[in-house]
């Protein structure tokens, strides 16, 4: 009798002090209700461009986009294409080199501007492909041409050769600096360094612009191109997909983005509409690496 009652103040006060579960994410829709990740892929298999907005060290986001990608494949019977902002435009030869096994890895990889945390967070998306033998498209601007544009404006790319600018979107970039994703830019320059660069946005204009290029000119009717990138580049369905609507405004695009949260039982108002869905992970989750 003494046991038992000993059993049962220790589990009331386990009820008390500890939740019984700790989830790693929720998703949540755009108006914050919760979604399960199987009700999540039957909407996404639907679309033509799929943005999932990454914070760029969270192991949830690189996890889930890897998860995505292998059920979206089966779900498409492999009518599936990636693309990414971690690699530039001018890298797609050696990047299709690789995928078709012309060249080696060590090649690829020594050959090709990586980011540092490729190997833990990107290279499971390009092996898969590589399997699959789907596209993969290399779609951000190469930063040496973005910090062209950091540095003299949208004006900086004119001098630059013919063969250039066919790693840029065409010129003149139609550019709105009214969009809060620019100006809210702006503004977080200048706080951070009591003096904004008007350039700035317009260097993250030229990012969102390319990759919306390089992603139309690489889908293929039928087929859903998945596209990974910072949760900036599309949050608030601006960035990459303002870009993409000005081309071509019937496609279905749908987007996902990443947010940290102290408590995640709840989306905090805040994110309500940043995206379709929105993954929502612990603020003491573990990084990738420190930035």
């Amino acid at each position: 009798m003494k046991t038992r009652v000993i059993i049962l103040i220790v589990v009331a006060f386990l009820g008390l002090g500890f939740k019984s579960d700790k989830p790693a994410y929720k998703i949540y829709n755009e108006k914050g209700k919760k979604v399960s990740y199987s009700n999540m892929l039957k909407t996404l298999k639907d679309a033509d461009l799929l943005f999932f907005g990454e914070l760029h060290n969270n192991p949830i986001a690189h996890w889930l986009q890897f998860e995505l990608t292998k059920d979206l494949f089966q779900v498409k019977d492999g009518d599936l294409m990636l693309g990414a902002e971690m690699f530039e435009a001018d890298n797609q030869l050696i990047l299709d080199e690789y995928l078709k096994g012309y060249i080696s890895e060590a090649k690829f990889e020594d050959e090709t501007r990586l980011w540092n945390n490729y190997k833990t967070d990107y290279k499971p998306l390009l092996e898969f492909a590589k399997d699959s033998e789907i596209c993969f498209v290399a779609s951000n601007i190469p930063r040496r041409y973005a910090s062209v544009v950091f540095e003299e404006g949208f004006e900086g790319l004119e001098k630059l050769s013919d063969n250039a600018k066919e790693f840029i979107a065409p010129l003149p970039i139609n550019y709105d600096p009214e969009l809060a994703c620019y100006k809210n830019m702006l503004k977080m320059g200048g706080e951070m360094s009591n003096h904004a660069n008007p350039n700035l946005p317009k260097a993250q204009a030229i990012k969102d612009a390319t990759m919306a290029f390089f992603i139309l000119n690489n889908w293929q009717e039928g087929k859903l191109l998945f596209h990974f990138n910072g949760n900036y580049h599309s949050d608030n369905f601006q960035g990459i997909v303002w870009y993409v609507k000005q081309q071509k405004p019937d496609l279905k695009i749908i987007t996902i983005t990443t947010k940290l949260q102290e408590k995640i039982d709840k989306l905090d108002e805040d994110y309500l509409n940043a995206a379709n869905f929105i993954l929502v992970v612990p603020e003491s989750m573990t990084t990738t690496y420190t930035p």
